[in-house]
C-alpha cells in the first residue's frame, strides 16, 4: 500500500521546529544553529523527505530548465551540440530538456508552448524556419531565447557559424581536385543553413572562372541518410559522361547515403565520384571511406549558446545581445583525394 510522501510539516513535527526553520535549512542553513540543524536534517533522513523542486521554482515564477529544441536529435552533430549545453548548464547547477523538432514547424510550436507552461528558464533553439512567430511571443513574456546553429538580427542572440564560407570552402577543394561538373546535395533549401551553404557553393564556381551550370542542385526532402541512399542512385543512374564527378552535400548524413549507394553500385570513391559532407561527426572519419567534411565546433556552438542565454537571464537590463559567428574548417580525408 502507498503512503503519501513526507512533507515539509512532517519534518517540523519530526525535529520539534517551525516550518520556517525546515525552510531555512532547506535554503539558508548558515541562519540555522548547528544543533537546529542537525536536529532537522536527522528527522529529513528519517522520514525519506524529498523536496518539491518544481513547486518552489514555480513559486519563483522560472524553473532550472532549459529547453533546447533542435532539427534532429538524430543527427550525431545535435548531439555534440547538446552535449556543449549540458556541460555549461550543469556548471550553474541547471538541467537541459532536450526536444525534437524533427524539421516540422507544428511539432516546434507544440514544444515551445510546453516549456513556456513549465516555466523553463531560457529556451536554445534551432529554428525549422527563417521567422518563427511563437519565438518572438516568448521572448516578449520575458522568458530568454538564443538561436543556435543559426544568426539573428542585432535583437536577439546567436550562435552560428559561418556556413557561406563553408560552403565555399568545399567547392574550391573539389575545384582544386580538377572537377569542373559538382553537384550540391541538401534540402529542403528553405533552411537557412542549406541555403547559405549552396551560395557558398556557387561563389566557389563564380571566383574560379567557372559557369553557373557546372553546379547541378539535387534538392533532398530531408538531411538524413535515407535521403543520402535515394540521391545517390539518382547520381548512379546517369551516364558517365553527363554525370557529376563531384559532389558537396549539405550534410554529413547525406554524404554517408550517397557514399553507401555509391559502393553499393560498384562506383569508385573518389575515383568515379568525389563526395565532401559538411559538420565532420565522428561517422565522416570513420567510413568505410573517410570522408571529407567541413567541421563545425558543435560542443563550443553549444557551451557559447548556454553562456549567453545565462547572460540574458541574470543580467537582465544591463544584458548587450550578441551574435557569435565561428569559422569553419575543411578537414581533407580520402573521399576527395586520389591516393
Amino acid at each position: 500500500m502507498m503512503t503519501e510522501p513526507a512533507g515539509v510539516i512532517d519534518v517540523a513535527g519530526r525535529a520539534g521546529v517551525s516550518i520556517g526553520t525546515v525552510s531555512n535549512v532547506l535554503n539558508h542553513p548558515e541562519r540555522v544553529a548547528p544543533a537546529t540543524r542537525d536536529r532537522v536534517l536527522q528527522a529529513i533522513a528519517e522520514l525519506g523527505f524529498v523536496r518539491n523542486e518544481a513547486a518552489r521554482q514555480l513559486r519563483a515564477g522560472r524553473s532550472r530548465t532549459v529547453g533546447l529544441v533542435v532539427l534532429d536529435v538524430g543527427n550525431p552533430f545535435f548531439t555534440d551540440l547538446a552535449a556543449g549545453v549540458e556541460k555549461t548548464a550543469d556548471q550553474h547547477g541547471l538541467s537541459v530538456v532536450l526536444c525534437n523538432s524533427g524539421d516540422d514547424a507544428e511539432r516546434e510550436e507544440h514544444h515551445l508552448s510546453l516549456l513556456q507552461e513549465q516555466r523553463a528558464f531560457g529556451i536554445l533553439i534551432t529554428p525549422v524556419a527563417r521567422k518563427t512567430p511563437a519565438v518572438d511571443v516568448i521572448r516578449r513574456r520575458g522568458t530568454p531565447v538564443v538561436l543556435v546553429d543559426h544568426a539573428s538580427s542585432t535583437r536577439q542572440c546567436s550562435v552560428s557559424v559561418n556556413d557561406q564560407v563553408g560552403g565555399e570552402f568545399a567547392v574550391a577543394h573539389l575545384i582544386t581536385q580538377g572537377h569542373k561538373r559538382i553537384a550540391f546535395v541538401g534540402g529542403p533549401l528553405s533552411i537557412k543553413q542549406v541555403s547559405e551553404r549552396l551560395a557558398g557553393a556557387r561563389q566557389a564556381l563564380r571566383a574560379a572562372g567557372l559557369r553557373p551550370g557546372a553546379l547541378t542542385v539535387m534538392e533532398t526532402p530531408a538531411l538524413n541518410v535515407a535521403a543520402g541512399r535515394q540521391t545517390g542512385d539518382v547520381l548512379a543512374d546517369l551516364p558517365d559522361r553527363s554525370r557529376p564527378t563531384a559532389v558537396f552535400c549539405a550534410n554529413d548524413l547525406l554524404a554517408l547515403g550517397v557514399l553507401q549507394t555509391m559502393t553499393r553500385r560498384g562506383l569508385r570513391v573518389p575515383g568515379d565520384l568525389a563526395i565532401v559532407g559538411y559538420d565532420d561527426i565522428d561517422f565522416a572519419s570513420a567510413a568505410a571511406v573517410p570522408l571529407t567534411s567541413v567541421r563545425q565546433p558543435s560542443a563550443q556552438l553549444g557551451q557559447a549558446a548556454m553562456e549567453l542565454l545565462i547572460d540574458e537571464a541574470q543580467a537582465s537590463q544591463s544584458h548587450q545581445h550578441r551574435q557569435v559567428v565561428f569559422e569553419p574548417e575543411l578537414v581533407v580525408r580520402e573521399s576527395t583525394v586520389l591516393g
